[in-house]
């Protein structure tokens, strides 16, 4: 006769309420995090573009570009479409270099754009770009967005296109800061207006914040605060109410602000700052 085993009643578990995290489930343990600073190599096919973009080489639209122009290959095959997914297996060359597929640190730094300089790696008009001005320091990097040729101001550059991606997506909330001069009068039907989003030639701005600073004879300097980047939209939303933009500062963007950071100056935001400010990202 054997001796019965004795019953041990198991541990009820239970969620226990974290207001930072919202009952979000935990991540298994032998997925992908961003909290490591050396993210492993994911094996999992993914298209070209966004591998390109993650390894720093450029955005995600200049790759698809790229792919278009005949300068990227696979397996010794120029791509003619940018519908292509690969792994680490895959021999990838571009513009006649080999792609080192590795394992690199996200970073990000704060830029001060000066006037007269594009956001674009070839501009087709020949102006000249940031790139040409960036510290030697930096290494290959590419933009946050853009600001145009008559715009300055703070510009956030990294080299993992997956982070510049997420930091442009109007559905993660970073708010655009502008400080803007422009020529004209600025009245509180035109603040009321632009605060509940208005049609331009039937494009949607979304609303815009805007308080007046101080206004000097027949100039106003504004604060005005954005949720997206469509192009030249401080600009456009201004001329639709017969204002004219004369300077374009941008002073911050999310949870980065450009202070005191000189014309043509760059400064990296530390790893541990970086992921501090950006836990959606780096999932902290």
């Amino acid at each position: 006769m054997t001796k019965a085993k004795k019953f041990t009643p198991k541990k009820r578990v239970t969620n226990k309420f974290d207001s930072r995290r919202s009952f979000q489930k935990k991540k298994s343990p032998s997925g992908p995090s961003h909290k490591s600073s050396a993210p492993q190599i994911k094996n999992k096919p993914e298209r070209i573009a966004k591998v390109l973009a993650h390894a720093g080489l450029c955005s995600r639209r200049e790759a698809e570009q790229w792919i278009l122009e005949g300068r990227v290959s696979v397996d010794g095959e120029v791509l003619k479409t940018p519908a292509c997914v690969v792994s680490p297996i895959n021999k990838i060359t571009v513009n006649n270099r080999p792609f080192m597929w590795k394992s690199k640190q996200a970073k990000l730094w704060l830029y001060h754009k000066p006037t007269g300089y594009v956001v674009s790696n070839n501009d087709p008009q020949g102006r000249p770009t940031i790139f040409d001005i960036l510290p030697k320091s930096l290494p290959r990097v590419v933009s946050v967005g853009r600001l145009d040729l008559n715009s300055e101001g703070l510009l956030l550059l990294t080299n993992d296109g997956g982070l510049a991606r997420y930091l442009e997506l109007p559905k993660n909330g970073f708010t655009r800061h502008y400080r803007v001069r422009v020529y004209g009068t600025v009245t509180e039907e035109i603040i009321e207006r632009l605060g509940r989003g208005i049609h331009i030639d039937g494009v949607r701005y979304a609303p815009a914040v805007v308080e007046i600073d101080k206004v000097t004879g027949r100039n106003a300097w504004l604060f005005i605060k954005l949720t997206e980047g469509k192009n030249r939209e401080i600009r456009k939303m201004m001329e639709h109410f017969g204002l004219a933009v004369n300077r374009l500062s941008r002073i911050g963007y999310g949870p980065f602000e450009l202070r005191d950071l000189g014309a043509a100056k760059a400064k990296e935001i530390s790893e541990d700052q970086l992921h501090k400010l950006l836990p959606g990202y780096f999932g902290g």
